[in-house]
């Protein structure tokens, strides 16, 4: 596909998938979209056709902290797993919220050729006792700062520092808020 697909604008309506259900994509290095199984096709409402080849970010909820996909990416592309609550953006507008482990994916010299990713419906309580505001938290500081870069950092070290005074690493934490 030559052209990236158009963001959709939030419609505040947010749509669900099954708890036995499991949404997996696969991206290259760039995290351009390689593969998407049925049900990410289903709940983010896209067709085969037209998301093969786009980047991942196109699912992108502007209410997702930029310094959650900082660490994110930071993780992965030094070769390590990650889990995350990752709100995301259908093409119409819904959104819907994921429990996502990310891992890299590699040949067989060890060297990183892609990035799979499978999401899990994550338990209600968690999203909307602990992640609705911590991210609102977050996107605060990174809005306060007139340099989009400066507010991800200020955010990062505000996330990193909350994390810390629970004497945890950020994958205990996300991992200690669910059941699974």
């Amino acid at each position: 596909m030559s052209e990236t697909l158009a963001r959709a604008r939030p419609t505040g309506k947010e749509r669900h998938f099954g708890a036995d259900e499991l949404i997996v994509s696969k991206t290259d290095l760039k995290g351009r979209i390689t593969y998407a199984n049925g049900t990410f096709l289903d709940i983010a409402g896209y067709d085969e056709e037209e998301i093969l080849g786009q980047p991942h970010s196109i699912i992108r909820h502007p209410d997702m902290p930029r310094c959650v996909f900082a660490l994110l990416w930071s993780e992965i592309e030094a070769g390590r797993e990650i889990f995350a609550y990752v709100v995301n953006l259908a093409k119409n507008g819904d959104h819907y919220w994921v429990y996502a482990h990310i891992t890299p994916s590699f040949d067989r010299h060890g060297k990183i050729t892609g990035y799979h990713s499978n999401r899990r419906v994550p338990e209600a309580g968690v999203v909307e006792k602990t992640i609705k505001p911590l991210y609102a938290e977050l996107r605060k500081i990174e809005e306060s700062q007139p340099n989009r870069k400066d507010g991800m950092h200020m955010a990062a070290r505000a996330m990193a520092q909350k994390v810390k005074d629970m004497g945890l690493e950020y994958d205990q934490f996300v991992q200690s808020l669910s059941q699974h």
